[in-house]
């Protein structure tokens, strides 16, 4: 294999790939990119077994071949040669030393043989639509922060997807949730996506994806079955399989009956919190406590340790005052993702979830389950 290409084309494509690269592996093969030198130019592909990501790149071809090189070395190495620098690569005629030369730095990487490679066959996808990058962005930014790392809960390893008829027309949902927090955020269906199976998938398929998205015109290309998803973006395709297991029903953890409204100003709230949780620690939970009354928002922590924080913020609020507790980090999150410039909690007690939302956006709902304090 020889081939010829510029640095910043191979830097680019080698981003996407490497990234999916499991540093530690007990097979060397998963430590390894894939490079297959053909007429248009070439491909690189790298797996974990469970995602795939492939992307071609323009190059001159010398001589076709394929074989496989250590990603993070490759990526490091292409990294540090100068900016618009012309790329070689070859491998020598026993397969197993690859050279790289650029102006005056040359290093040789061990390959391995592609017949060990493996592919995660895509099989037969039963549905296919076009989704703009923007709108399945907001779905993942909206979401991906509630995704719970709790191993033996492995169905709310992801954000779970699907399509439902609200009545006026038909909206892709997206949902995650940890136990403690849920996040739930919606968009018009795409043609094509009504009737699509319900899908969990995982995190870091989802943190992947997200780096793939740039404008928000961009049209994403989906295809789904019931076990992998395939995502094709700007030249980039990136296969995965997907969680398989029962998404529970979240529809019963957002409460139905909270009447006591909240209006507070995003900023201030954010910054308020952000104050006070300083002296929050693990021992006492992170907890912050609002103590709500009518115009007046107290917030409070306390820790055995270190003492005591304590601020008042002014609020809109014309029921009877209670006080509430709520992880502090949790609570951050959450206004994090409010947009508008004032943000609504709907409230029951001082016991059951509260609801957050933005002042001007029905299309994404936040739930957050209360502390003792």
């Amino acid at each position: 294999m020889k081939v010829t290409l510029e640095r910043n084309h191979l830097l680019k494509s080698l981003g996407h790939v490497h990234r999916v690269v499991e540093r530690r592996t007990t097979y060397p093969i998963l430590s390894n990119v894939l490079l297959n030198a053909n007429d248009g130019g070439l491909q690189l592909r790298a797996t974990d077994l469970d995602i795939e990501v492939t992307e071609s790149v323009p190059a001159m071809v010398g001589t076709q071949g394929t074989t496989t090189v250590p990603a993070h070395t490759l990526y490091e190495i292409v990294r540090k040669l100068s900016d618009g620098a012309e790329v070689n690569l070859e491998v020598d005629g026993a397969g197993e030393q690859m050279a790289i030369t650029s102006g005056r730095s040359k290093f040789n990487l061990t390959c391995l043989s592609a017949d060990g490679f493996p592919d995660l066959k895509s099989g037969d996808f039963t549905h296919k639509f076009i989704i703009k990058a923007g709108a399945l962005r907001q779905l993942i930014d909206c979401t991906q922060f509630a995704i719970s790392s709790e191993e033996t809960r492995y169905y709310l390893n992801g954000i779970f997807f699907h399509t439902m008829d609200d009545g006026a027309n038909v909206i892709m949902r997206a949902v995650a949730t940890d136990g403690h927090r849920l996040a739930r955020a919606q968009v018009s269906a795409p043609e094509g996506a009504q009737g699509m199976p319900s899908i969990i998938v995982p995190r870091k398929t989802v943190a992947e994806v997200q780096k793939l998205l740039s404008g928000d015109e961009d049209d994403v290309a989906i295809e789904l079955s019931d076990t992998k998803i395939r995502i094709e973006v700007n030249g980039v395709v990136l296969l995965s399989k997907l969680i398989e297991g029962t998404f529970p029903d979240y529809e019963r953890v957002i409460p139905q009956n909270n009447d006591k409204r909240l209006t507070v100003d995003t900023a201030s709230f954010k910054q308020a919190v952000d104050r006070v949780s300083t002296i929050a620690s693990d021992r006492g939970g992170k907890a912050v406590k609002l103590a709500i009354g009518n115009g007046l928002l107290e917030m409070s922590v306390t820790n055995p340790d270190h003492g005591t924080a304590r601020e008042e913020l002014p609020i809109e609020f014309e029921d009877e005052g209670f006080e509430i507790g709520f992880n502090a980090r949790y609570l951050l999150d959450i206004i994090d993702q409010v947009k508008s410039e004032a943000a609504i909690f709907m409230l029951s007690d001082a016991g059951s979830p509260t609801i957050v939302q933005s002042d001007n956006d029905d299309d994404a709902l936040y739930v957050l389950m209360p502390m003792r304090v």
